[in-house]
């Protein structure tokens, strides 16, 4: 090796191997393509090793720049934890967190609690990635993933924030064309606008009610990946929606939506999830009992 790696390099690096791209990695850090670029260039001189295999569309990682890669995470991990262990000392959180949740959850309720622990905790970098879809934390990079329902990974750590159920509802134009079921096999027979959401079962309800927990299979001819469009084209009249209270809680009040099957919910609360290699972060544990603070007011 000729020279030692810049840790700033090491993060860059790992950047591209995460978004398998040098124009997505300069848009995220708000660089130019061509600095990004020119540092890989002088962190694979430096190791003297091929550490990305680059074509125009994308680049992937070279059998050397999978090993760098796995090293390079050791060592940013063991960096950030320094901080940590620093900034408890001081009892003031420093340093980077990658957050991600849903987009409507996310724009809605966890994005102004993270523009107050930022005023609270200044010393905090705070990324935040609204994804309607599944994440994988260690693989893409992220320190916290704030979901509806615990974690399935065995790898990964939950901590719940908050209480949460989703409910039936549809638009009282929707019920007075096709009218209201009386039990929940009946949704079978209705429009239900379906959601593919993060890890939302699509096609399949299953909630509470007076005979305990029960499944049923939907369809309709509407169907979305965004919880805001779906809430919105209930409310257009397009069908029965399964969606949680949080979100159609003000439609509800108001008389947009209507509460179908009221005996029946869903319960799924929020939860923080997280790798458990920073299980001990002081500035992850800030964030999340900040969040269940927020989230609880």
């Amino acid at each position: 090796m000729k020279t030692q790696p810049l840790l700033e390099d090491l993060r860059l690096f790992c950047a591209v191997a995460r978004n398998r791209s040098f124009a997505a990695t300069a848009r995220e850090l708000g660089l130019s393509n061509a600095v990004v670029s020119k540092r890989i260039a002088i962190l694979e001189a430096g190791m003297e090793a091929m550490l990305l295999h680059r074509t125009t569309r994308s680049v992937a990682l070279t059998e050397q720049g999978e090993t760098a890669l796995q090293w390079a995470q050791r060592i940013l991990d063991d960096v950030d934890q320094l901080a940590d262990a620093v900034s408890q000392t001081r009892t003031e959180p420093v340093g980077l967190l990658r957050i991600c949740t849903s987009s409507g959850f996310g724009r809605n309720r966890i994005a102004p609690a993270l523009s107050a622990l930022a005023k609270h905790h200044p010393g905090l970098e705070i990324q935040l990635e609204l994804l309607d879809r599944p994440v994988d934390l260690i693989d893409e990079g992220f320190h916290l993933d704030i979901r509806f329902g615990e974690a399935h990974e065995p790898y990964l750590i939950s901590r719940r924030l908050a209480a949460n159920e989703r409910v039936l509802c549809a638009a009282p134009g929707y019920l007075r064309k096709h009218g209201k079921p009386k039990r929940l096999a009946d949704l079978a027979q209705h429009r239900c606008i379906l959601i593919r959401e993060r890890y939302q079962d699509f096609g399949r309800w299953t909630l509470q009610g007076p005979h305990g927990e029960e499944t049923v299979k939907v369809g309709g001819p509407l169907s979305a990946s965004n919880g805001e469009i779906v809430h919105q084209w209930a409310i257009d009249g397009h069908g029965i929606i399964l969606r949680s209270i949080w979100d159609v809680g003000p439609s509800l009040e108001r008389g947009d939506l209507v509460r179908v099957l009221p005996d029946y919910s869903q319960r799924v609360d929020v939860w923080a999830v997280y790798p458990s290699r920073l299980s001990t972060s002081g500035r992850l544990r800030a964030c999340v009992e900040f969040l269940e603070k927020s989230l609880t007011e």
